[in-house]
């Protein structure tokens, strides 16, 4: 694909989600399906008619192992943000049909014990998993995806101390 057929493409509707615990610190896993030292939050598309805080905590659950009890929504981003995925990987997701993401992000407090975590869910993301400071995440992600994770943290960080 060239430039701008990948420019053509829409945006896949997804959420991303932060997770705090109560010492402030956010969770971030290794994706399983990566070499590189790929670090991210837990994100997953939104599903046909389908509210954007439903898929949040149904990705939770899905990705993290962590049931919507063992946390509370504290916020949710005042907009989508989209970010672009590099070009050479436009052709290998999602069957070419989007040229990224727009993400809702929500940010939840894990009020849970971290026995609740368990990342060998039906279909992994991650092979491990950690609590890092904000600060310290940013380092961890992939540079595509690094200008959206300075946003959330940014939008979030007043609520997640």
């Amino acid at each position: 694909m060239n430039a701008d057929e990948i420019y053509a493409l829409p945006y896949r509707p997804c959420v991303g989600i932060m997770i705090c615990n109560r010492a402030g610190q956010i969770f971030a896993g290794q994706r399983i399906d990566s070499s590189l030292d790929a670090w991210q939050m837990p994100q997953g598309g939104v599903e046909e008619n389908e509210e954007p805080r439903h898929a949040a905590l149904r990705e939770l659950e899905e990705e993290t192992g962590i049931p919507s009890y063992a946390v509370e929504i504290l916020a949710e981003t005042s907009d989508w943000i989209p970010y672009d995925l590099p070009h050479y990987l436009v052709p290998k997701l999602w069957k070419g049909r989007y040229r990224g993401q727009k993400q809702r992000w929500f940010l939840m407090r894990f009020i849970g014990d971290d026995g609740l975590i368990n990342i060998q869910t039906q279909h992994p993301e991650f092979n491990r998993w950690c609590w890092l400071p904000p600060e310290e995440l940013l380092g961890r992600i992939v540079p595509f995806k690094r200008d959206t994770y300075e946003r959330v943290i940014r939008e979030f960080h007043a609520l997640v101390a």
